[in-house]
Parts: structure tokens; sequence; C-alpha cells
């Protein structure tokens, strides 16, 4: 409640907001109509929201994810044409769709076709586009076509057939101009458009699959999009800021991959000055063999430094090069001996285990100066920082990567941040302030607490002890095994889930919390829905590289005004084959929760702001009423 003696402060400013709308709407007749137009829109269905996980550079899966939006253009395409069209005709027609011009490209058509095509497709168009109005539907048409397709979109029938006449002459101009490709693309764009309001993509777009790059430039692409950092996103900036150790784990983490192509003509990473060191210090089966191995002791020497400046990150007990036995060539850890095959490391002195040589040191500076000046990199890291936020609350829902820190029996754990302690929502705020902070100062201590995020064990992107260490030079994997934090617990019970929804001011019996980052392994079982429903883990193995171990292609959810469904996708052959085949990404959908009565943009977060406006609307009529604003263009309304 105001203190009295503030209240004829909050007057004021409140009035000089109403003075403000008023040169917005100048008169009551305009607030009046806004007021009409905006209530009206809390009325329509609340737009679908696409929900994608660790992509980790999966880029043609990705793609085709985005284009059929995880099924919903089949669906709907189906919905539209099942009595007019054969099976076969609707998987054409889908893959024209998504790959308009690859496809006319594939399939010359004739002028009978274009118009049979273009009615279809304005039928659909004009189907998605019942959830909007006319105005945000007319801003989503590409430009070049827009009065056309509004046109077309908004066909009525007259009494003497003036305007079926009037547009089939505008279907023989496109025709005849040999537009006909480029207007078959502009519909299949806004349809692609109006099927999906909202795109979510909750982490890890970097590292395993061997295109990020074209990931990243497809998403700053996007109509509606935002992100939530992945632990493999925040070490890219890091590399991207400038710091050592995470310029050479990025190396490390995609020759581990093989994916050169990617440094090297992505980013233009020139693997030379690396690849010329390995040839000559290292013993391998081949180049790469040997590559990796340096660049894998690269990383881990430059771990000291990192943890000796920061002894908030308590990770002194990460630093295992001081714990070998360098004359039987053993590694104890927990009690239980490994073996460590010395011939692995020539670098490394005994003495002083983790100083780099001088070699090491130049093909350190040298990747760390690449990344920094790599303008492709630079402008995919301004595009993550601006778009991207540690966790999102949107629509009654949590996004989040990995986790909230949580101590053994699900409480929040408090975490020492720049000397004060931290849990919870403040915790993920002060680490999204610090990403920010880290990123525009590019500071040698920001970078350190980047990478900290990539692999810390409280870092809420992680959550686990990342065993680099252990991977790389221990054959015996039980060694691997990475404790995680007791969320990875928790996050199965209801009570927890429910507590975390609170503490971020969300409803625990309507919203959930979506999370990436852990894999379900479908195939032994594991189930995405967790916590009666509370939470959904939607990494289902994206990248190639775990789907082994999932048994599926990964997950993505739909949150549209009927329901919140899971699509649990299979391999994706390749865009070649869906060209060629009109292959789709088959899937399984699990409906997670059927709303019992739709819901609408009133039930969103557009709808409280709405709702808010059109308060503001009805004071600010008052104060037209009551002559306290003077009301501007009056006569040009009679």
């Amino acid at each position: 409640m105001l203190n009295q003696e503030h209240i004829p402060y909050a007057r004021m400013e409140h009035e000089r907001y109403l003075e403000l709308l008023a040169k917005e709407f100048p008169n009551r007749y305009a607030a009046l109509i806004e007021i009409i137009n905006l209530q009206a829109i809390l009325n329509l269905p609340k737009g679908t929201e696409h929900f994608i996980s660790d992509v980790h550079g999966e880029y043609e899966a990705f793609c085709h994810i985005l284009n059929n939006v995880s099924g919903v253009i089949r669906d709907k395409v189906t919905d539209l044409f099942r009595q007019e069209l054969t099976p076969d005709e609707i998987s054409t027609l889908c893959t024209l769709i998504y790959y308009p011009l690859e496809f006319l490209k594939n399939n010359p058509i004739g002028s009978d076709e274009y118009r049979r095509l273009i009615t279809y497709l304005v039928r659909l168009a004009t189907f998605l586009s019942s959830k909007y109005t006319r105005s945000k539907v007319r801003k989503a048409i590409p430009k070049e076509f827009a009065y056309i397709i509004d046109e077309l979109m908004h066909a009525k029938m007259d009494e003497d057939n003036n305007r079926i006449h009037y547009h089939e002459e505008i279907l023989k101009s496109i025709i005849s101009t040999g537009s006909g490709d480029y207007f078959l693309e502009a519909l299949c764009s806004l349809i692609k458009r109006l099927a999906v309001d909202r795109l979510h993509v909750v982490g890890d777009l970097f590292d395993r699959g061997p295109h990020p790059d074209l990931v990243v430039d497809l998403l700053m692409k996007y109509h509606n999009i935002d992100l939530q950092w992945g632990n493999h996103d925040v070490l890219w900036l890091g590399a991207a800021c400038g710091s050592a150790i995470c310029a050479a784990t990025v190396t490390r983490n995609n020759v581990h991959y093989n994916n050169y192509e990617l440094l090297e003509n992505g980013y233009g990473i020139s693997m030379r000055p690396l690849a010329l060191f390995a040839e000559k210090t290292y013993e391998g089966r081949d180049l790469g063999d040997k590559i990796y191995k340096a660049i894998s002791v690269i990383a881990l020497k430059l771990e000291r430094d990192v943890v000796e400046r920061n002894p908030d990150f308590s990770m002194h007990g990460r630093l295992l090069f001081n714990y070998i036995d360098y004359e039987k060539g053993t590694l104890t850890l927990n009690g239980k001996q490994y073996d460590i095959d010395l011939s692995m490391l020539p670098t490394v002195d005994p003495k002083d285990p983790y100083r780099l040589t001088e070699e090491e040191q130049e093909v350190a500076e040298w990747l760390r100066n690449s990344f920094l000046h790599s303008k492709r990199i630079q402008e995919h890291a301004d595009f993550l920082v601006t778009n991207g936020a540690m966790y999102k609350v949107c629509n009654g829902n949590l996004l989040f990567h990995g986790c909230v820190p949580l101590n053994d029996d699900g409480t929040f754990a408090r975490v020492l941040c720049d000397g004060r302690y931290r849990h919870g929502k403040a915790y993920l705020d002060y680490c999204d302030a610090r990403v920010r902070e880290s990123y525009n100062n590019r500071s040698l201590r920001g970078g350190d607490f980047l990478w900290w995020l990539w692999c810390g064990s409280k870092s809420p992107l992680s959550g686990r002890v990342i065993k680099t260490f252990e991977r790389t030079f221990i054959k015996d994997k039980s060694a691997w095994e990475e404790p995680r934090d007791p969320y990875y617990v928790h996050y199965f019970n209801e009570d927890v889930c429910r507590t975390i929804l609170i503490e971020f001011g969300l409803d625990p019996d309507r919203g959930h919390i979506i999370n990436g980052h852990t894999p379900i392994k479908v195939k032994d079982g594991e189930k995405p829905v967790r916590a009666g429903g509370r939470l959904l883990v939607i990494d289902g193995g994206f990248c190639r590289a775990y789907q082994k171990t999932t048994g599926i292609a990964g997950y993505t959810l739909i949150y549209n005004s009927h329901n919140l469904r899971l699509k649990a996708h299979y391999p994706f052959k390749s865009i070649s084959a869906a060209l060629t085949e009109h292959s789709d990404i088959l899937s399984d959908t699990e409906l997670v929760e059927t709303f019992s009565k739709r819901r609408m943009v009133a039930d969103t977060d557009d709808g409280v702001e709405i709702r808010s406006l059109i308060d503001d609307l009805n004071a600010l009529l008052e104060a037209f009423k009551s002559g306290r604003i003077v009301e501007r263009n009056v006569d040009s309304l009679v």
C-alpha cells in the first residue's frame, strides 16, 4: 500500500502517463475503438507455442522440424483437405510448404497446376489465420505480395462475380510474369508463420552436430523467438569473448566430433597451427587422434589458472594432473587406481604439470584470437545474448535448460556469489546478469565464469561434474560417471516442482517446468513427463550422437489453445529425401494435458498486458469526460 505522502506524486505520474497515452488516442472515440479492438483480441484463441531443446548442431533435422512445426502443418493440411486429396497428394503439398523453391526446382509445373496449388495454399493460409487479427495477419504476409495475398485470402462472392474475374486476372498476371514460384514461396512462408506464434529454444544449439552455425542463421530469421541458454551455448559465448580456456574447450569438443568443417569453413578458425603442433609432438592412429590429444591437454592445463583465480568455484579437486603417479603411470581417484597412458602426456612436466610449453601457449593464443576476431562468431554471439536468458517465464510455464540447484533434502541450495549467498530465482537472476556483464565487458574473470557455467557442479546450466579428464585419459568407464545435482533426483517429486514454480511466481496447479539437458532414454523405459505432469524434459536425442542412447531422435512440445502435447520423433533421413520421396519426420504424440476450456489470449501474458492497457484507456476516457485532459481532433470525427 502506498504511503500517504506518496499519493500525490503517484497521481501526478499517472496523469503524465495518461497525457502520453492521449497522444496516441487523442479523443474518446479513438480510445473507445481501441478498447473494443482489445476486448475482441482477448477472445481470440491463444497462438501455438513450439518448444525445442538440445539441437546440438543437427541442422537438417532442425530445419525440417521448424518447417513442419513438429507435424502441425501436416495435421492442418489433413484436417482441411482429407476429403479432396489422397494421402500422397497431402504429402506432396506438405513438401511444397516445407521447401517451396527446392520443390519447384525439382518439379516444374504448368499454369493449371499453379492455379490449383495457389488455391490450396490460400485456403490453408485463411484457415490458419482464424486465430489472429487481420492486422496481425497483414504484418505476417511477405511484403512483396502483401496486397495480392490479402485480397485472395479475403475474397468474397458478389452478385456479378466481379471479384472472381478480378482474382483470376491476378493469378494470370502472376503466372505470365514468371512470378509463380516466388508467389508460392510467399504463401508457404505465411503458412509456416501462421502455424506457430512463438518458438522457444530451451538451450544447447552448439557442439556435437556438424552445423550449429546454420542453426543460428536460421533462428536469426525467425519471426518470434526466445532462447534459454544451455551450458554449451555459454561456452561458445566465452570463446567469442576471447577466453582462452573457453576457446580451447570449444575446439576440443568439436575436434572430438570431427567438426573441422564447422570450425574452419563455418567460422574461419584455422586448425593449421594446432595440427602442425600435434603432428610434431604426439603419437596416434591418425592426425585427428593427435590433434584431439594435443587440444585436450592444452584445455586441461588452462584449467589451473582459472580454478586458482576463482576459489568460489570449489574446483581444486578437479586438477587431476596433480594426482598422477608419473613413475607408475597411475591415477588414484576415490580410493581406486586407474592406469594412465603417459605417452599421451609428452608435454606434461611432472614437477609442474599445468605449465604450458611455449608452443602450447602459442596455439592457445592463436585459438583465442581466432574466436575473438571471427565476424560470424561475433554476430551469432550477439544474437544469443540479445535473445537469450538464463530462464523464461511465459504463459504459466517456466523454461530453463539445466536445473535450479537443490540440497539433498530438496530445498534450494545456497550458492556463494560475490560474497553473498543466493538461491532459487535470485541465484538464476544473478547468473543471468553475470553472463551479460561477462559478454559486454569481456574480462578475464567474465570468461572464467562462462567456462564454469559450462562445467560447474552448482551451475544452473550444468548441475553435474563434467569429467573431461577421465573421459580423455582413463579407459575404465566406471571413472566417467558424473555426479549430478540433487535437482535431477527431486525433479520427479511433485511437491519440489510445485515449490520451484511458486518460487518463480507461477501457479503450481497449472504451470509446468520445461527442461532440456538430460537425454531421456526412451529405450530404457524413461519418461519425459515427471512430477505428476508438473515437469517435462524435452531432450530426447535430437543430436545423432545421442540417438543410440535415447532410442528416438528428439522431443518437441506443442502448446496450443486446446492442449499441451509432446512429440517423440524418429530419425530424419535428409532434406534431399524429403524432396525426392516426400518423406516427413515420423512422430508419436503424447497428450500431456487437454484443457477443459479452450485457452484464449485472455489467459496469456499478452492478455495481462492487454487488460492493463484497457484499464488505462478507461482511465483516459474518464479524464476526457472530466476535462482533465483536453480532447484533440474531435471535429474530424463529426
